[in-house]
């Protein structure tokens, strides 16, 4: 958001106390990042991760992870690298996948200047996972927004502009990056005896549920869905269910409510 010089990074309590953690463009050119317009994402590290759509060495926005303190680092300055072929300009967040890696967009750069997705490390190490291409080829340009990760492991994201009606209408695209395919729970906390839906890509045939290693009765809904409750005796940890294809894990340790 905008706000102090190029916009602020806050926290606030439940009972709506507001805390400035951090503002941006505090150094001088805004080496440190302005105009952050998307969320954050908490990474299983417990520090937030977010992106500026300006600022940077180049001006052409970064990715920070900052410690819910207020303690801020610059990870990563697109259009580093020669024409901006690393991207530029990320308008939206991004999203932390399973295999710990922090995966985003960017609305301009890349081989066209048309926008990019990338992966970058916790420690700052971006790799350039795609480019998109020319309006003139019919593909998707501009992905304004963040990304997805769907259970097969494959990540979703929109293009603002291209495909094949032409220059206005925007795409929905797939992108695999070879992750594995996963379950996720819904909801991810509950007490001993709670419903919980287990959503997954390919859980037909499942023949083991458990929490943290405790087993659990469970119903097949659908090749997508399982139903189960938390069982007696369950400890927080990875949801695993064993299907014929293999054992697929949580995405996120599963809390057990005292």
């Amino acid at each position: 958001m905008l706000g102090g010089t190029g916009g602020t990074v806050f926290k606030m309590t439940t009972a709506g106390t507001l805390t400035t953690l951090y503002s941006f463009c505090s150094q001088a050119g805004c080496p440190d990042g302005g105009v952050p317009f998307a969320g954050l994402v908490q990474g299983s590290d417990g520090d937030l991760y977010g992106t500026t759509e300006g600022g940077g060495s180049q001006n052409a926005g970064t990715v920070f992870k900052i410690t819910p303190t207020g303690a801020l680092t610059t990870l990563y300055s697109f259009c580093s690298h020669s024409k901006c072929a690393d991207g530029g300009y990320p308008f939206a967040g991004m999203v932390q996948a399973t295999d710990g890696n922090l995966y985003g967009t960017t609305s301009l750069g890349g081989a066209y200047d048309k926008g990019t997705v990338f992966n970058i490390t916790p420690s700052g190490m971006l790799t350039t996972l795609h480019s998109f291409c020319r309006l003139m080829d019919g593909c998707g340009i501009e992905p304004d927004a963040g990304l997805a990760q769907d259970t097969n492991g494959n990540l979703f994201g929109t293009t603002f502009e291209g495909g094949t009606k032409g220059c206005c209408y925007g795409t929905v695209f797939s992108l695999s990056v070879g992750l594995g395919a996963f379950v996720k729970t819904q909801p991810a906390v509950g007490l001993v005896g709670a419903p919980v839906n287990i959503l997954g890509s390919d859980l037909t045939g499942a023949t083991s549920v458990t929490f943290n290693g405790t087993p659990a009765t469970f119903a097949v809904v659908s090749a997508r869905e399982i139903t189960t409750t938390v069982p007696t005796g369950a400890t927080s940890g990875k949801v695993q269910v064993v299907t014929p294809s293999g054992t697929l894990s949580s995405n996120v340790a599963f809390e057990v409510a005292p």
